[in-house]
This record gives C-alpha cells, structure tokens and sequence, in this order.
C-alpha cells in the first residue's frame, strides 16, 4: 500500500511510516510531496495521505497522527503508547510531556537540517525509532553512570594513596566503599578504565593495580569487574527474559561472543548450557 505526506519531514512524518510498517503495513511504500500537492499525487499513485488537514490519518486535538494510527489500529503495546506520549511532547512542542520529547526533537530537526534527500532522512529516521523503540521496551531503566563511578573510584584511591588511611593495619574504608560502589553499579553498562583512572592520579597504572588487588581477593581490577559482571550476569539469566545478546549489553561486554567466552572461562560452562542447567532444576556453575 502506498502512503503519503508533506515533504521535509521531522518528527510524525517520520515516526508515523516507523509505525506503519512496523506494525500496521509490512510492505509499505511512501512518499513526499510539497504540502499543495499531497492530495493531488494521493489520487495518482492510489495512496493513503496522512499527517494533513482533512484526511482520517491526522492530528486530532491534542494528540498527532502517531496517536491517530495507535487507536485506529488498536495497538495496545505498553511501549508504543509509551513512545506516543514522546513523539507527541516533541510533535507538539509540549517538552514537559515526556524528558526524551526535546532531544527527540533536537535529533530530527538536526537530521533534517543535515540531509535534504527525504527518503533518505526517512531511512536513517527508521534507525532512529527502531532504537527509540528498543529503549522504551528494554533499556529505559538503565542508566549510564561511567563517569560518577569512575570519579568516585578516584576519590577513593586518592583518599587512600593520600595518606589519610593506613595501610596494612586493617582494610582501608576506601576499599569497602569501592567494594559496596561496584556492587551497586554492576547492574548497569559502565566502563571504568584502569589506565584513564591512573592518568587522573598522577599515577603508573601497575602501581594502582597492585594496590587495588591487594583488598580485592587478590584479583586485577579488570578480574574483579569481569566477576562482578558475571554474577550479574547469572542473576538476569535466572530472572529475566532478556536474550543472551541483552544481557551481554547490560553487564558491560562488547558483544555476545566476549560475554559467552569470559562466561564460561568464570563458570567453566556457555550460558547457553547454564540457562538449560536452570530448567532441569541443576544449575552448574563454579561463579
């Protein structure tokens, strides 16, 4: 089926055929055209116009033709109504109906502004909604605290190296408070570097390294986060849905296969082997 609307198209105009053919019309097709001529070429390519005045497909009130598409379609999806109240803050320059509405904003009109072509704005557009998408439905939870945990590593270390805590007397509190940090942070995609925290310091890095595995089970800093990080791991398999490649995302791994290879170098077993472990009632893990 072919649909079509005004030309230069930021935020509906985009999000709108996101939607279609996603979700109402797999093999759609549409097009542009200057805003006098929408109705005209309509007729000629037999094509359904939407996001002007006068047609069904439109704003209604206060709410755009994303809304218009939902409740003629019935889609009932938590995370497409949730994506709607977005899409309309930023449609309508209502900002304050959802905190992503501006920056969806600003990233379309930038899009808009930097490419002329509108079929490929439209391309790159569904890029943008398929990740919006996949926010709203998995990933609006997490947060990226990279840098607050790294800076409170530093502090700590500083602390320590300072003067201000003995050391070798007893566990220094630096070290109980990065201990307690991590574990509270391991539940989100961080990336804290050993060599940046050294720079910062003043410091070699094999000399941070030292000092740090010293109060954590005599492991590297990299060791410690990649255990941290399993065990997190393990934790979302037993409780969650998310695939393997999510989770490898959510505790930190470049990819599926760097999180199936240190997965099993800490178990011994594939997550996969583990997962089905679970369901037999005999999960096996060393970790």
């Amino acid at each position: 089926m072919n649909w079509i609307t005004r030309e230069r198209p930021k935020i509906d105009r985009i999000a709108c055929p996101w939607l279609i053919k996603n979700f109402v019309d797999k093999e759609a097709q549409f097009f542009y055209a200057p805003a006098g001529e929408v109705q005209q070429k309509a007729r000629l390519l037999d094509a359904t116009p939407f996001d002007i005045p006068g047609v069904e497909y439109s704003h209604e009130g206060e709410f755009c033709t994303f809304d218009k598409i939902l409740k003629k379609h019935e889609l009932k999806d938590p995370s497409l109504l949730q994506l709607a109240v977005i899409v309309r803050g930023a449609d309508t320059d209502r900002f304050h109906l959802a905190p992503q509405a501006a920056g969806l904003w600003a990233i379309s009109a930038g899009l808009a502004g930097r490419i002329r072509d509108d079929q490929k704005l439209l391309e790159f557009g569904m890029v943008l909604y398929d990740a919006l998408y996949y926010w709203v439905k998995h990933l609006q939870h997490e947060k990226h605290t990279g840098d607050p945990v790294e800076q409170l590593l530093i502090q700590m270390l500083n602390t320590y190296l300072s003067g201000k805590v003995a050391p070798g007397k007893r566990i220094p509190a630096w070290a109980k408070g990065l201990k307690e940090t991590i574990q509270d942070y391991v539940d989100t995609n961080f990336s804290l570097s050993l060599k940046k925290i050294s720079k910062d310091l003043d410091l070699h890095p094999a000399y941070v390294s030292r000092t740090f595995s010293k109060y954590f089970d005599n492991l590297s800093f990299g060791e410690y986060i990649r255990k941290q990080r399993i065990e997190k791991a393990i934790h979302l398999i037993k409780t969650s849905d998310y695939s393997f490649t999510e989770i490898a995302y959510l505790t930190g791994f470049s990819d599926q296969s760097h999180f199936n290879r240190i997965f099993k170098k800490q178990t011994g077993i594939q997550p996969s082997v583990y997962k089905k472990s679970l369901k037999k009632g005999k999960p096996d893990t060393s970790s």
